[in-house]
């Protein structure tokens, strides 16, 4: 009887095991932290493409680029994410900045560019832990080892899965990252130290504010580049720059008690409360970027598939109402799943069969002795 019973636990603690690894599988990576509004893998593919400190954070704050999302005054309004340079001998810590109010500052994340032996340089890019939690550190997938020798704990192998994608990584050089334009730019001897200008009410005059997204949304949008994020960059969990906790953390690190006390209660949760809403945000990342598949078709209603939506327009399949429809329409607000089950319901109304069967009816005007000797006539013409 006992081992019938601890059978019957074993199995059952077995499927929800395997249950709980199906759900993980698949997913939607977040934090559960304010830092989930700000990706920092976007951040770090942006800084790669600006040619100085100054354009960075222009790029980083115009709404069409959809990298800045962060609410953290709760003001409704996306806050303005200054850059601050703080250069320590030929290491450049990059902070990025938001202020809450004309009193308190909140570091959001800290580029440690590095210049090391043999024209490399190194990178990272750490998010601050009210935001993103401990050593939240990402880097581009570099070929060469620390300095030190020690294997990088974040980089466990070429490829990655994600969800239903297969992901291969792309090993960057440290001689190629010195080659970077704001990298080139920065170790110019005729740099000037970048020092953001602008503070709380204060903006540069083309900065208007706009309205966050839910996360939802916002990971919708940015799911679609995770074959890029992940092809370039990665994970990792130590930082390479020694001065590290001395020069930054300890001494020139900016926290907001208001972040921390709204963290802790729970009050940035409500970002993730609209699901429904990934739709849009791939729906929003189709209509920007009509040249890229996205990267999983299934949840997006434009997939790649329907090229030949047009000839099954007059008969569209039960389960595919959506891709007929171009983009710029949202599945969410008109999921259209009925319009398959009304349709088929004409054709069979339109014959109208109950009326036709009885041809009887329609020599009706004749008498009934002579539909039976016309069609002997008709097809005996020649008798």
């Amino acid at each position: 009887m006992n081992r019938g019973v601890s059978l019957i636990t074993l199995v059952i603690a077995l499927f929800s095991v395997l249950q709980l690894s199906a759900q993980t599988e698949g997913q939607e990576e977040k934090l559960n932290l304010p830092g989930d509004n700000l990706n920092l893998y976007a951040v770090m593919k942006m800084f790669q493409e600006s040619e100085t400190l100054e354009i960075f954070e222009k790029k980083l704050n115009e709404e069409d680029n959809r990298i800045n999302n962060l609410d953290l005054n709760g003001d409704d309004e996306i806050d303005y994410i200054k850059v601050l340079d703080e250069v320590d001998g030929d290491v450049h810590n990059i902070i990025l900045q938001v202020a809450l109010n004309d009193k308190e500052k909140q570091d959001i994340a800290v580029f440690t560019v590095e210049k090391i032996k043999d024209g490399q340089v190194r990178i990272q890019l750490t998010g601050d832990e009210e935001l993103y939690g401990k050593d939240y550190i990402i880097e581009p997938n570099m070929t060469e080892g620390a300095s030190n020798g020690r294997p990088n704990p974040g980089y466990t192998g070429k490829t990655q899965k994600i969800e239903d994608k297969i992901i291969v990584a792309n090993s960057v050089p440290q001689t190629e990252i010195a080659t970077w334009p704001v990298v080139v730019y920065m170790y110019q001897p005729t740099y000037v130290v970048w020092r953001s200008p602008y503070y709380y009410g204060y903006y540069p005059p083309w900065w208007r504010p706009w309205r966050p997204w839910y996360w939802h949304q916002y990971y919708g949008y940015h799911y679609n580049w995770y074959f890029h994020y992940y092809g370039f960059y990665r994970r990792s969990y130590y930082h390479y720059y020694p001065g590290w906790s001395v020069f930054y953390y300890s001494n020139r690190r900016s926290v907001s008690i208001t972040v921390t006390n709204r963290r802790r209660s729970g009050y940035y949760r409500s970002t993730y409360s609209r699901p429904e809403l990934r739709r849009d945000g791939m729906a929003m990342y189709t209509q920007k970027h009509p040249d890229r598949p996205v990267l999983k078709p299934g949840v997006n209603r434009p997939a790649p598939r329907p090229t030949p939506s047009k000839p099954t327009v007059t008969r569209p399949a039960p389960s595919r109402p959506a891709p007929t429809k171009p983009g710029v329409e949202r599945p969410v607000a008109r999921p259209n799943p009925q319009q398959p089950a009304t349709r088929p319901t004409k054709p069979v109304n339109r014959p109208a069969p109950s009326t036709r069967p009885s041809p009887s009816t329609r020599p009706a005007p004749k008498p009934a002795t002579r539909p039976a000797t016309r069609p002997v006539k008709k097809p005996g013409g020649g008798n």
